[in-house]
């Protein structure tokens, strides 16, 4: 392939592309090695889980007892300590979270935070001390405290819950946050991500990220969708827009806006679910799951984005949740079409059949992402075998017609998009075996959906997300060939080389 001012000029046998070169063109020879569409990810909020105590090697509850005694030998009493998102009880051992009296015996002293995911924070007693959570404590609408069978809370705080918590502030200065985001996209490239959609940033995030095309640092192709404001309703989200001073799809082939994203529901955690939960884990056990958002204020704010001619992108884990979304999908749809529009519903766990008709019929596109890979043994104790092996059905939703667009959602999940391609073709997970083997999919498909599909989502199928002359030239060189090498091997295959727009920007000749 030829490649000049950022685009595939040609593609085509090794003899004619070489005929094209000039006595300035700088001719690389990967050696037989495998090229494909640069990888996209279509609902990924950074690469890492944050500062703070790095539990993402831990593999037992040991592992994370010591790294967090670590981190107490060097604090003075009483200092605050969190750790970082990205881990999962999944891949401990022991697979179960460590909770409050668990954590007492390491951390007697120093209120402590092990924030789990982007739904949960998990407190030992210090803390909850700290944060005056106790017996008698009531969980907020939308949140969850997790108890002991004595009634003691064990720990456990589920979305809106956690807001009784405030982390320590890390002030960070302009240079610093781009810095922070420098080394973010690095680590992404190096994974061979071309382009990342963010689902739910705030305003200042975004203008940051705008800072960063200005001074020419952006590494990858981002798409951002915006987060709603709190308790969003139509005349929140106008106000909010009108405020922001951004435009619906404003941006250019580096940083675009593709929306408003909306919360309905917890993580798999929290997912809200029509039937309740098989395990309640120290919750009350009709616990169905978390409604964040009611419907009335859900459908008056997506039908005034739609009417503003804003996309939405809306966060719905459980079949319940699904439900909510598609009704006031199709409140919006009566005011003004929604096809063509290409709104979203982000995650999708646990459709029923009807609900996938309704999809199609709306003309939407499902993000999904590989939480059963990571997850797998924790979502077979919340909800049972047979709702966990039916977690994120590819196979369903594209049997049905419906574009589907994968990503990660890490650092819930982690960031390689090897491992959800990896995970999409075999539906194995990390520590539970294979899991919904009906919904595997074919590897040229996990293919297209992490390189084309994730261009569909955000209008963009026409400029990337395959290797044709005239497209972007964003590609990702791989140690073997992805199509047929044997699938346990795609779990440790290499990236050699990241290019963007024809420029390297991870591995290869620099």
């Amino acid at each position: 392939m030829a490649v000049a001012d950022g685009k595939f000029l040609a593609v085509g046998s090794n003899a004619a592309i070489r005929k094209l070169a000039g006595p300035d063109t700088r001719v690389v020879d990967l050696h037989g090695h495998t090229v494909v569409p640069g990888f996209e990810d279509s609902h990924l909020h950074q690469a890492g889980g944050g500062p703070g105590v790095d539990l993402s090697g831990a593999r037992t509850l040991a592992d994370v007892y010591a790294a967090i005694a670590a981190r107490v030998k060097i604090s003075k009493p009483g200092d605050v300590i969190v750790s970082n998102g990205d881990w999962h009880e999944a891949q401990l051992k022991e697979q179960r979270l460590p909770l409050r009296r668990d954590l007492d015996h390491v951390a007697p002293e120093n209120p402590l935070v092990l924030v789990r995911g982007g739904h949960e924070y998990v407190l030992n007693s210090a803390a909850l001390a700290k944060w005056h959570v106790d017996k008698n404590t009531a969980a907020p609408e939308g949140g969850q405290i997790s108890r002991y069978p004595d009634g003691e809370p064990n720990g456990e705080l589920m979305d809106r819950a956690r807001t009784f918590v405030t982390l320590p502030a890390q002030k960070l200065t302009t240079e610093q946050q781009i810095e922070f985001w420098k080394d973010q996209y690095a680590r992404l490239n190096a994974a061979g991500l071309t382009s990342v959609r963010h689902p739910g940033v705030s305003l200042d995030q975004y203008r940051l990220l705008q800072e960063m095309e200005r001074r020419g640092l952006l590494t990858m192709r981002v798409t951002v969708l915006l987060s709603a404001p709190r308790d969003p309703d139509g005349p929140g989200v106008r106000a909010f827009i009108e405020r922001s001073g951004v435009k619906a799809d404003e941006g250019d082939q580096w940083l675009k806006v593709a929306g408003m994203k909306l919360i309905v529901d917890g993580g798999f955690e929290g997912g809200w679910m029509m039937e309740p939960y098989s395990e309640p884990f120290g919750r009350d056990r009709t616990f169905r799951g978390l409604q964040l958002i009611p419907a009335d204020r859900f459908t008056s704010a997506v039908r005034e984005l739609n009417r503003l001619g804003w996309r939405v992108g809306s966060h719905a884990v459980g079949d319940a949740a699904i439900a909510q979304v598609l009704a006031g999908y199709a409140a919006a749809n009566a005011d003004s079409p929604l096809a063509g529009k290409r709104w979203a519903v982000e995650h999708g766990f646990m459709p029923h059949e009807d609900q996938l008709a309704q999809i199609k019929a709306l003309d939407l596109v499902v993000t999904v992402q590989n939480h059963l890979y990571i997850a797998g043994p924790s979502l077979v104790r919340y909800w049972g075998r047979e709702r966990a092996e039916r977690t994120t059905p590819v196979r369903a939703y594209l049997d049905h017609g419906i574009p589907v667009a994968a990503g990660t959602d890490a650092p819930v999940v982690p960031f390689a998009p090897l491992l959800t391609f990896y995970h999409f073709v075999t539906r194995d997970t990390m520590s539970g075996g294979v899991m919904g083997a009906d919904q595997k999919i074919t590897r040229e498909q996990s293919l297209r959906i992490a390189t084309m599909g994730n261009a569909f989502l955000t209008f963009e199928e026409k400029v990337k997300g395959s290797i044709e002359v005239g497209k972007l030239a964003d590609f990702t060189v791989l140690a073997e060939d992805i199509l047929t090498v044997p699938a346990k091997r795609i779990e440790e295959m290499k990236v050699l080389m990241t290019v963007v727009g024809g420029k390297t920007v991870y591995g290869g000749q620099q």
